[in-house]
């Protein structure tokens, strides 16, 4: 019998089970040993590259803030990725063996941490609060920013003042309507107008655009109108605004020389104003997969660089006695980044500018010293630029896809098979020019892969036969459009530029034709609904091993592809989707038929239904739903799903009913959605989503199957833009 404090062995004696005891941590430590040295050994046969991981682990970081939703778990995953490294440190500290795994597991717990801390650094350095509530305020303001949006007959202004309210200084953006009149409202200038304010919206929908997270960023507390007439207070002093005063002359200028929808385009590549584009020539470029080519990006910015780099090199190579000084390299790279400087400034400087020059610097700086200009490292050192600069870029598309498209042709023209088809060989021009056209063609199609999970995610469309119109497009402007209006400018100084003028209308011309084809064949755009967080992560871990990895390890990559591919196919199309503000609802049928509550032809809320529903279809009303019954205040209609018949009802006015009434009609609904409060006694079966619900909630997307509700509020957590009200 066992005396007490003394354990029972069933079998064996006490010191077996002490053996067994200190055997145990010893087989724990060789177990990963083993795993440790298994481990190292793939990463050596893989060339592992630590450069282009740790920037991927300090955008993991950056992302982790905005995935995480409330401030402890950010604590947390800071922790944890200190944690990570101090764990290497102390598993293999004495193993020399093991410098590569204790390096490799040091820098990305501490690189993930870093981001982390940068981007909620960020967030509270730069974040407004927005105003408490819409209102009409008077503002005594100073002019920040100025915008001209000719297309939208507006200026957008952004102004400093102070809320009526409580005395704050805030930051506001204000359209105007454009007005001769108005060539006063200058950065600098002080103004008094009355102007109506709201709050930065939230998105409308689960998966549309959040202009409320976009405007935290850039420090504005509300957005709004101008209501009456503008005062001005004080002129602009001068030399303020000097960049921007030259980059509107310059647009005005280019816009005079070359009329029509050309010309605006000419203007946007000039200066980077797209202000003056007609929305149906940016549908029409977005359509054809062209819409790159307007914004001022890595393909404008570089084709600059690029030229100033070659035109250098050959005037500097005809002055013998400078060229026996200095190295021809040095001075052609450094007048070449001047040149792209002033581009990126003069165009506006804005982040995907900024973003797309520091690129091509660092490609200026590799070959200057001799380096490998297009290689991966070049790419995670631009990343990771951007990303302590403005580490909120890395949520929004445009940081994205720029560097998806980067990522994809630096790891296609790496890869040895390319290589090998591009190698020098004794052939015909016929035959070396067919290779370089069949490369650009498969460099196409490599980046319309790698950025449609991206594009499906943000704007739910892609168009399908972008390949094939870059093709032509990218050569088109890079060797043609651009260098037309450059050389125009410069004749323009001696005012003989007209026949350049006109030669790069003739080219720009050529560009609209191609988007308006490409984008009216059939089949031209695919939509999905919103294809969900999951789904664009397991493409992009997928993509990011393709492109990092190296030998067969590769091939792993295709596993989380094929999965991405899996999910994608299989999202859903929601069944009902709700407006934040309850004023419209989206159905959709069986067949793919959008049905919404306002007859509202070109609103915001309704491109937004359709687009998240997937579909191009020009919706119908709620009332032509097959069984609907609708009065002037409410529609009840029955929806079919399965072996279920859902009964819902939607509120179509604000108009004061019958609470008895009213109660015994939700009693009969299984969901009930109302733009306004509806009182306790309304109570449906399974969902109200009144006006209190909504405004807890945000925008809803509704999956009968499975009885699953989406909400706006899902994906916003703790962070400052998202403030949603209390109520008892």
């Amino acid at each position: 019998m066992a005396t007490q404090g003394t354990p029972l062995v069933p079998f064996g004696d006490a010191d077996d089970t002490a053996d067994a005891a200190v055997q145990r941590p010893w087989r724990m430590r060789a177990i990963l040993s083993r795993f440790a040295s298994g481990f190292e050994g793939f990463l050596g046969a893989s060339g592992f590259d630590r450069g282009p991981w740790l920037v991927v682990a300090l955008a993991s970081g950056v992302g982790s803030w905005f995935v995480l939703g409330a401030q402890w778990q950010w604590i947390l995953a800071i922790v944890m990725g200190l944690g990570l490294s101090l764990a290497a440190q102390s598993l293999w500290r004495q193993r020399e063996d093991r410098a590569e795994l204790r390096l490799a597991g040091t820098a990305l717990g501490v690189a993930f941490a870093i981001g982390l801390v940068l981007v909620w650094a960020r967030s509270e350095t730069v974040g407004a609060e927005p105003v408490a509530r819409p209102s009409v305020m008077m503002l005594d303001a100073r002019i920040l920013e100025r915008e001209e949006q000719p297309a939208e007959g507006r200026v957008r202004l952004v102004l400093a003042t102070r809320d009526a309210e409580n005395g704050r200084a805030m930051r506001v953006r204000v359209n105007v309507p454009l007005d001769k009149d108005r060539d006063f409202l200058r950065e600098g200038a002080r103004i008094e107008a009355r102007a109506r304010l709201m709050p930065p919206s939230a998105p409308l929908l689960p998966g549309a655009y959040d202009f409320a997270r976009a405007a935290w960023f850039k420090g504005f507390a509300a957005t709004g109108s101008l209501v009456g007439t503008i005062r001005l207070v004080e002129e602009a002093p001068g030399g303020e605004g000097a960049i921007a005063q030259v980059q509107r002359w310059l647009s005005a200028h280019v816009r005079d020389q070359l009329g029509g929808a050309s010309g605006t385009i000419a203007a946007a590549f000039a200066s980077g104003d797209r202000g003056s584009i007609a929305r149906e020539d940016e549908v029409a470029m977005r359509d054809a997969g062209l819409t790159h080519l307007l914004s001022i990006s890595g393909l404008h910015v570089s084709a600059v660089i690029a030229a100033a780099y070659f035109l250098a090199s050959k005037l500097i190579a005809l002055w013998p006695w400078l060229t026996l000084r200095v190295r021809l390299p040095l001075v052609a790279a450094a007048i070449a980044a001047l040149a792209g400087i002033a581009y990126t400034l003069l165009t506006g400087a804005q982040v995907p500018t900024v973003r797309s020059c520091i690129g091509a610097l660092l490609v200026l700086a590799a070959l200057a010293l001799g380096r490998e200009p297009l290689s991966l490292r070049m790419v995670a050192v631009a990343a990771a630029t951007v990303l302590f600069l403005w580490p909120e870029s890395l949520v929004g598309p445009s940081f994205q896809m720029s560097f998806a498209a980067v990522i994809a042709i630096v790891a296609l023209h790496n890869s040895q098979p390319v290589r090998s088809f591009l190698a020098p060989r004794e052939e015909g021009r016929g035959r070396w020019l067919a290779r370089r056209v069949l490369m650009l063609f498969m460099t196409g199609v490599v980046i319309e892969l790698a950025l449609t999970p991206i594009v499906l995610f943000h704007f739910h469309r892609a168009g399908l036969y972008g390949a094939f119109a870059n093709v032509v497009a990218i050569p088109l402007v890079t060797f043609l459009s651009m260098p037309l209006i450059a050389v125009a400018l410069l004749f323009d100084l001696v005012g003989a530029g007209a026949p350049f003028w006109w030669l790069a209308g003739q080219s720009l011309d050529l560009l609209l034709w191609i988007a308006r084809v490409t984008a009216g064949q059939p089949g031209a755009v695919k939509l999905v609904p919103h294809i969900g967080l999951g789904t664009v992560l397991v493409f992009l871990a997928g993509s990011l091993w393709l492109a990092l990895w190296r030998g067969r390890a590769r091939l792993l990559s295709l596993l989380p592809i094929l999965v991405g591919v899996a999910m994608l196919m299989a999202t859903p199309t929601p069944d009902i989707l709700v407006t934040r503000d309850g004023r419209d609802i989206g159905l959709v049928d069986d067949k793919g038929r959008v049905y919404v509550l306002r007859d509202t032809a070109g609103s915001y809320a309704r491109e937004n239904i359709v687009e998240l529903a997937g579909t191009e279809v020009v919706p119908m009303l709620v009332s032509q739903w097959k069984g609907a019954r609708c009065s002037a205040d409410f529609c009840s209609l029955p929806i079919v799903k399965g072996s279920r018949t859902w009964h819902l009802m939607v509120a179509r006015t604000k108009n004061r009913i019958d609470e008895r009434q009213l109660a015994a009609a939700c009693e009969k609904a299984d969901i009930v959605i109302a733009d306004r409060w509806l009182p306790r006694s309304c109570a449906p079966k399974w969902l109200k989503a009144d006006g209190r619900f909504l405004a807890q909630n945000g925008g809803l997307s509704i999956h009968l199957e499975g009885e699953r509700i989406d909400r706006v509020a899902d994906g916003q957590g703790a962070h400052g833009w998202w403030d949603p009200p209390e109520f008892d």
